[in-house]
């Protein structure tokens, strides 16, 4: 059994081949406000981030979840260049439960496709798992988000059912989240699977 203390959610770098996870901070904000511009990064989020104020909203709700022990925000960025190309974090974290979501997840559409979302995925599975000893980790989205469902699934995450008009839209409508997951006892095949295609 893991040893709960070993689940300490405190800002870290992981780096991979392609990519970088660096502790999200305000420095930041400048290249994350570059994907505002595009309208489609963020049509499944239930608050749209299409201005630079509202990116800024969006790190600052992330540092303050950080600051209060509920999540760990990481600026994506691609390893060749160094630019910021997306956010992504780790959240609803549940050190009782030895469980963690892998979610608000972004990345800019030139970068898109191009394996770097993978491989921080895998980054962040491995750290959850390896480091910190967790049983489940969950990630969830918009049960009309196709691209991303198939994205989890092409991860090795099992498809645990949905969650129907689980957030309010920012127009309003309901939305429906489809969630997944994958399991402490599921991670060696699914690290086996991700490392083959790296």
């Amino acid at each position: 059994m893991p040893e709960e203390r070993s689940f300490d959610p405190k800002p870290i770098r992981l780096a991979g081949r392609l990519v970088r996870l660096e502790p999200l901070t305000i420095e930041h904000l400048e290249g994350l406000s570059v994907g505002a511009a595009d309208p489609d990064i963020f049509r499944w989020f239930a608050v749209p981030m299409n201005t630079p104020a509202r990116i800024r909203e969006w790190v600052e709700a992330g540092l303050s979840d950080q600051a209060s022990g509920q999540a760990v925000p990481f600026a994506t960025i691609e390893q060749s260049s160094g630019t910021v190309v997306g956010s992504t974090r780790f959240g609803s974290i549940d050190r009782a439960n030895l469980r963690v979501e892998i979610g608000w997840t972004w990345i800019m559409r030139p970068w898109q496709r191009t394996g770097i979302n993978r491989e921080a995925k895998y980054l962040m599975l491995r750290h959850a798992f390896e480091t910190w000893g967790v049983r489940r980790v969950e990630l969830k989205t918009n049960a009309n988000n196709a691209q991303s469902r198939t994205a989890m699934l092409r991860l090795g995450a099992v498809e645990e059912g949905t969650l129907r008009k689980h957030m309010i839209m920012a127009d309003g409508s309901p939305r429906d989240s489809v969630y997944f997951s994958i399991l402490d006892t599921e991670w060696p095949w699914v690290k086996e699977r991700l490392e083959a295609r790296a």
